[in-house]
């Protein structure tokens, strides 16, 4: 029997999906696990898997279409299966009998709520028809709080269904908030650099001079950012869906527009306003999204050319002439006060409990790493092959941690957890702090793959595309601080990880070997263990088999 698969809802927001690109075409064979295709939601795109085993019998949604959630993204099936019904009905697979039981139970639930209504003592202030609360939406799955870094919209203004509202800053990278409603912005509710919880009011969208004054009262005194609709049947219930949908289904359109020689320019919505402000032909602009997507870094970082620059150079000339710097008296005190960002919030929660709560200890080794450059060395003159230090030291931590399990473990309240798998956190500076993508079944790699891999999850992590689940599920992470020239720190263990490794610089010095002073190649390595898990012992025998594989890279080509 053919499977009717739906456009997704990947994300908590998502209301449409572009489909980037498809992996499988028309009458490919699928199994179930295959990857269909990618789909770009409101804050990534993301791989879409199938959970049906068959032949692709239909695609609803071309590449760089987009749909509404739950619109007809494909049909699973037979080979020769008849799915015109299907096609026909839209992939609808609920039958009428289903729908006229959930229509009662809907007027059942809605009869009682009237009830309940007319029976209440008016606690809850009522939201004006028309008028739609927004609150502050939950956009990673460990974000608490939010922070307001811009309004792109200001009260009074005129508001369309798929335009940016603000820019919201997370624990993890600031992301655009869109409005799934039209109408006027009659309130705001965060001002630009203040955070809130999740779920606190963050806006009022409604018809033009409405008054939502007592809605606003009651939620200054303590109410929730909720309340009833005047009018709340069914029947209008089922309109604004059918609405939304219909208006989802045509902002694709307003998020691509056409290019000189009729292609599609795919944008953000934030990136086209920035555009349109700032006087920039989209089609003269490279994109650095997913599939080529124009973002607001591109818009930002645009130079125009020579033929479109002209009037931007005489408005260059007019302010050619350097600022004048204004005197400090010496002896004044002064200081710059910087908010917090929710990713620098987080840093300080999470490390706050790591130092406070697992007992740290600190062991320190140096590694002779003449070996290491020398096989570095002839790893690189290999055509397209590149290994860092990094990469090296990953693979060796990797192998290590296969030797000696317990250092690869987690502490809780009831017992020890040794994890089997090897995923090795990599710590990446950014410029809100610093993220830890995780290198999943690290000691299956080849240093060539670890190379690569971390290559691509560093480029993320500073292009504020890493997404959450690639944050997720290290069992020791690795700190390098050499390039900085740092030859020796201790750093911080990342929870729930029972160890930390801080790599430092490898230092030209003399050393003595056999007997004899001559000048060496050395690089420190300081591992910091829980001791509630890791003994000092157990944390030393790892270090030297940590130092065996980089003083003798050979073993780890095998």
């Amino acid at each position: 029997m053919a499977e009717v698969i739906k456009m997704p809802r990947l994300s908590d927001t998502m209301e449409e999906g572009v489909v980037a690109q498809w992996l499988k075409k028309k009458g490919d064979k699928v199994e179930e696990g295959d990857i269909l295709a990618e789909i770009e939601t409101d804050k990534a795109t993301m791989e879409f898997e199938s959970f049906y085993e068959g032949t692709l019998l239909h695609i609803g949604v071309e590449e760089g279409d987009g749909a509404p959630v739950d619109a007809l993204l494909a049909i699973i099936g037979e080979e020769g299966e008849d799915i015109s019904d299907l096609i026909d009905g839209k992939g609808e697979d609920k039958s009428e009998d289903k729908k006229e039981t959930e229509e009662k139970e809907e007027e059942s639930s809605d009869e009682e709520e009237s009830s309940e209504n007319d029976n209440s003592s008016d606690d809850d202030a009522e939201i004006p028809e028309g008028v739609e609360i927004i609150t502050m939406p939950r956009l990673s799955d460990t974000m608490e709080e939010g922070t307001v870094a811009s309004w792109l919209k200001k009260e009074g203004d005129e508001v369309e269904e798929g335009d940016i509202l603000a820019e919201i800053e997370t624990d993890k990278a600031t992301m655009e908030f869109e409005s799934f409603y039209s109408g006027t912005l009659l309130h705001i509710g965060i001002e630009e650099g203040d955070g809130a919880p999740v779920d606190s009011l963050l806006a009022i969208i409604g018809p033009e001079g409405t008054d939502v004054s007592a809605f606003l009262d009651k939620a200054k005194s303590g109410g929730k950012p909720s309340g009833k609709k005047k009018s709340d049947s069914s029947s209008d219930s089922k309109e604004s869906k059918e609405e939304s949908s219909a208006s989802s289904s045509s902002s694709s359109e307003s998020s691509s527009s056409e290019g000189k020689d009729g292609g599609r320019i795919f944008a953000s919505p934030l990136a086209k306003k920035m555009a349109e402000e700032r006087g920039i032909d989209l089609s003269e602009v490279n994109g650095s999204g997913e599939n080529g997507r124009i973002v607001k870094k591109d818009i930002e970082d645009f130079k125009p050319s020579e033929k479109s620059a002209p009037a931007a150079k005489k408005e260059e000339k007019a302010s050619d002439a350097p600022a004048v710097q204004t005197y400090t008296p010496a002896g004044e005190e002064s200081f710059e006060e910087i908010k917090n960002s929710q990713m620098r919030k987080t840093i300080a929660k999470r490390l706050s409990e790591s130092k406070f709560n697992a007992p740290h200890y600190y062991l320190t080794i140096e590694v002779d790493m003449e070996n290491a450059m020398a096989s570095r060395k002839q790893i690189n003159e290999m055509p397209d092959v590149k290994v860092s230090f990094n990469d090296m030291v990953i693979k060796a931590s990797a192998m290590a941690l296969r030797k000696h399990p317990q250092v690869n473990s987690t502490w809780t309240a009831d017992n020890m957890k040794i994890a089997k798998h090897i995923h090795m956190g990599v710590a990446v500076a950014v410029d809100e702090g610093l993220v830890v993508p995780v290198l999943k079944f690290a000691d299956q790699m080849q240093m060539t793959q670890i190379g690569a891999n971390v290559k691509e999850l560093a480029g993320k992590a500073r292009n504020k595309k890493l997404q959450p689940k690639e944050m997720e599920g290290s069992t020791f992470t690795v700190s390098n601080l050499g390039m900085f020239g740092i030859q020796e720190f201790t750093s911080i263990i990342n929870q729930p990880n029972s160890a930390i490794l801080s790599v430092g610089a490898i230092v030209e010095k003399p050393v003595v070997k056999n007997g004899q002073i001559v000048v060496g190649h050395t690089m420190k390595l300081t591992l910091a263990c829980d001791h509630r898990t890791v003994d000092g012992a157990t944390g030393a025998q790892f270090l030297q088999t940590l130092r065996t594989y980089l003083e003798n890279p050979v073993t780890m080509l095998a």
